[in-house]
């Protein structure tokens, strides 16, 4: 195997493997079934090294990840479900300590990092793609989490987002949060605002990543690009918002706000003037506010909910649902923090339910409430209510479905 980490020699075959498999495991076109990957790219698991064999598929089919565990078949995600590599036996521990090596590129400090943290995210290349991986551990057997990363940007009119976050990004100072869960799509739409800043304006745009996915090219701005990560070019997020200080950056981009200590360099770096953008792994506009107020302990709250309310401008919770088509569709929902919300934020109990009324009631304002995208990707024909309905709370189940009823009356009548 090539030492080179880009680069996976095709010809080669790991001798420990071959045993595994022989003339049986051919693929039969015949055995095939409904719900798993169709059309492999090869007929013998003796022709191609395994591990690009499951890359290659991935590729092929589109996946947004790939899933490698100990005495389970090979998953690909395809739009957003699940599905099995048949042709392809179950994984041994051997065959996941092997990925690992060529991952890593058989570097023996990182593999001493994995035996001591059990944890590792990092990123690899195979070809034109580009994966983030995460290994971890699950009854003392490793684990692979692979999410591919396209090559080609998508432009941000194509994301199926509104206007309002992209001209925030283009004219404001402060913080822009993008949250959501895992698989939401919040790097891209990071990447994709970065982009149209880069495209527009003569400015620096420092990035922080673990790992980097989109590599972005200079273009009106010049782009930094940091890996975060024991062996990356900043330790932690924390240190890399600290020295972004004395940087001189006009645009900072936080991969993810973990902890009190990151979010008080954030919130420091936006009030002096700068455009942040962060991501956060929460399922709602108000629940974001909620979760930064709740890194701090009860007696700094107060200060916390002032700062915030003073810095924060925009904050965007994305959900991705899977469409009628096998598409994947973007939910997007968007909270402006103005007066009313600033008020809101600096009250001595912070009202979550307060919050989503008010972007329900304020959509003129910029507001976009989950209830109202939904009800719009409803009426658009691209989900179906039943989907709908399973991303809200049940109490509001009726308040939904008079959104859309309301929604389908609006576009009968224009």
């Amino acid at each position: 195997m090539s030492n080179n980490n880009d680069v996976i020699d095709s010809n080669y075959v790991d001798p420990s493997l071959l045993a595994q498999y022989d003339e049986e495991d051919k693929y039969d076109p015949g055995a095939y079934v409904g719900g798993n990957v169709a059309t492999p790219v090869y007929h013998n698991n003796q022709d191609q090294d395994l591990f690009e064999s499951i890359l290659e598929q991935a590729v092929m089919n589109e996946a947004s990840d790939i899933h490698l565990l100990v005495g389970c078949q090979p998953l690909l995600r395809v739009s957003k479900e699940l599905q099995y590599l048949e042709f392809i036996n179950e994984l041994t521990d051997l065959d996941l300590q092997n990925f690992i090596r060529e991952i890593v590129n058989n570097n023996s400090k990182i593999m001493d990092l994995l035996q001591e943290q059990r944890l590792l995210d990092t990123h690899f290349k195979y070809k034109d793609t580009r994966f983030r991986v995460n290994i971890s551990y699950t009854m003392d057997t490793p684990t692979i989490t692979m999410r591919l990363i396209k090559q080609d940007l998508p432009a941000y009119d194509s994301l199926n987002l509104p206007s309002i976050i992209k001209d925030y990004v283009m004219n404001t100072q402060g913080l822009v949060l993008v949250t959501g869960k895992p698989g939401s799509g919040k790097s891209t739409t990071m990447s994709a605002l970065v982009n149209e800043i880069n495209e527009a304006e003569s400015k620096k745009i420092l990035m922080l990543e673990s790992p980097i996915e989109y590599v972005h090219q200079n273009k009106q701005s010049i782009v930094v690009q940091k890996e975060v990560g024991p062996f990356g070019d900043c330790k932690s997020y924390h240190e890399g918002v600290i020295n972004s200080l004395r940087e001189d950056c006009d645009v900072l981009v936080v991969g993810e706000i973990r902890d009190k200590e990151t979010m008080d360099a954030t919130i420091e770096m936006a009030e002096t003037g700068h455009l942040v953008l962060g991501t956060l792994h929460t399922n709602s506009c108000s629940e974001t506010i909620d979760r930064i107020i709740n890194f701090y302990p009860t007696e700094d709250q107060q200060t916390v909910k002032f700062m915030i309310a003073n810095c924060l401008k925009l904050v965007v919770s994305q959900r991705m649902l899977r469409g009628g088509y096998n598409n994947l569709v973007m939910i997007p929902e968007v909270l402006v923090i103005d007066d009313q919300i600033g008020g809101m934020i600096k009250k001595d109990k912070f009202n979550s339910v307060e919050v989503e009324d008010a972007m329900q009631s304020g959509r003129d304002r910029g507001n976009i409430s989950i209830l109202f995208s939904l009800a719009d990707a409803v009426n658009d024909g691209k989900i179906t209510v039943e989907q709908a309905k399973k991303e809200v709370d049940i109490r509001r189940h009726d308040l939904l479905l008079r959104v859309i009823a309301a929604g389908k009356q609006r576009k009968y009548l224009s």
